[in-house]
């Protein structure tokens, strides 16, 4: 009996795990934005990131890695993600401390989450950006793949916004103009990942 527990209990951790996050809405993409887009989710390059010097470099990912250990407790799994997390998240212009606050919210960094909406992974993605933007072997469950899709989403939408992160945090969960989401976000950037300045439109 307790054999066939554990071997549940242990199927039960592979499959998708269900979260109440929001989704990004279908928006129509003009021809060129949607060409700009598949570019960037196509670019392949090697995601090791490049950081101001070899100390913060350690210094980063050796407090970062300190905090995400209860959740992610193999380390080699746990730095690779951060060096991802850091080289999509700069490669996009992002702030890597705000990226793990949206994925803490996101997605309890579970790799097989999926929402009610069926936003998948890390950074909850919607399957419909695969058909817009990537390719029909486009695997939302990759880490790499997911990292990528979604730290380039929320770059479009903070160009569409001009800037405001705020904004643009709203149409990452489909929630434009309700302060909930953004707020969580903020929280978590600030209280679990704070690192250096950072800046968040109005409440």
């Amino acid at each position: 009996m307790r054999l066939i527990l554990g071997l549940a209990l242990s199927l039960a951790a592979l499959l998708p795990t269900a979260v109440e996050a929001g989704a990004q809405q279908y928006e129509p993409l003009a021809a060129s934005v949607q060409a700009a887009l598949h570019e960037a989710i196509a670019d392949r390059a090697a995601p090791e990131p490049q950081f101001p010097s070899i100390q913060e470099k350690v210094n980063w990912l050796t407090d970062m890695s300190s905090r995400l250990t209860h959740r992610m407790p193999d380390r080699e799994a746990r730095l690779e993600f951060l060096k991802t997390v850091y080289y999509e998240a700069k490669r996009a212009g992002l702030d890597p401390q705000m990226v793990l606050g949206l994925i803490q919210v996101e997605s309890g960094f579970k790799k097989y989450s999926v929402s009610s909406a069926g936003a998948r992974g890390y950074m909850q993605v919607m399957p419909f950006w695969v058909r817009q933007i990537g390719r029909k072997d486009s695997n939302l469950f990759h880490m790499r793949t997911n990292l990528r899709f979604g730290c380039t989403i929320l770059r479009h939408y903070l160009d569409i916004e001009n800037g405001d992160i705020y904004r643009a945090l709203g149409r990452y969960n489909g929630s434009l103009g309700q302060p909930e989401y953004p707020n969580m976000v903020r929280g978590a950037w600030e209280k679990q990942w704070g690192w250096g300045p950072r800046v968040i439109g109005p409440q």
